[in-house]
């Protein structure tokens, strides 16, 4: 399969999952909070994070701006509309039973402002959640609640998505818990060094 197939299929899949959650979205968020389409990330990823990072662009071709610790920042206009998402892979991941296959995980922090979404929390996990599940995403001390579609994980509560960017912002890492499909449980835990200065980076360049 081509690059330009995998981005073709990356998008198809993120537009069908944004069909599919918006209910949800809107269910599990307070009215005015952000509940729009979920971005690609939802979508399958490939092995290269400057794949998955086209794919979160919605196969636009995006641009590094900057590398900041263990999170690049970048900045895409899919259709005229500019989007600026930081991206990192975890440092470390675990399954149990151990040693399961599964693709490559990313952590997303986007911003849309033609959509009016800031700060967009989203994980491409690598293999297919098991349906109906709940995962977790701790840092800080504090745990929430991320509800799950296809292989990507959103806050499920909405409102709280600007404490918990704060406390990544302020903690080490964070740790993302999932189960697959499969029964396989999974703990990604991602570096969060660099991240507060890779979102400063795309809020100024997103203001332009």
């Amino acid at each position: 399969m081509s690059v330009r197939q995998i981005l073709t299929s990356l998008v198809l899949s993120a537009l069908l999952c944004a069909a599919s959650s918006l209910a949800q979205a809107q269910s599990a968020a307070p009215k005015g909070t952000k509940d729009a389409a979920k971005p690609a990330a939802a979508a399958k990823p490939a092995a290269k994070p400057e794949t998955a990072a086209a794919a979160a662009a919605g196969g636009a071709e995006p641009t590094l701006i900057g590398q900041f610790g263990t999170w690049g920042a970048y900045t895409a206009t899919p259709n005229g509309k500019k989007v600026c998402f930081a991206l990192a892979k975890p440092s470390s991941s675990k399954t149990n039973p151990p040693n399961r296959p599964r693709d490559p995980a990313y952590a997303f922090v986007s911003t849309r402002p033609a959509e009016k979404v800031t700060n967009e929390v989203s994980i491409m996990i690598g293999y297919a959640l098991k349906p109906g599940s709940e995962s977790s995403l701790e840092v800080g001390g504090a745990s929430y609640a991320m509800y799950t579609q296809g292989d990507g994980l959103w806050i499920k509560n909405a409102a709280e998505e600007e404490r918990m960017v704060d406390a990544m912002r302020k903690a080490a890492d964070v740790t993302v818990k999932g189960v697959s499909a499969k029964g396989t449980e999974t703990t990604d835990t991602f570096s969060l060094k660099g991240l507060s200065q890779a979102l400063d980076k795309l809020a100024q360049d997103c203001r332009r």
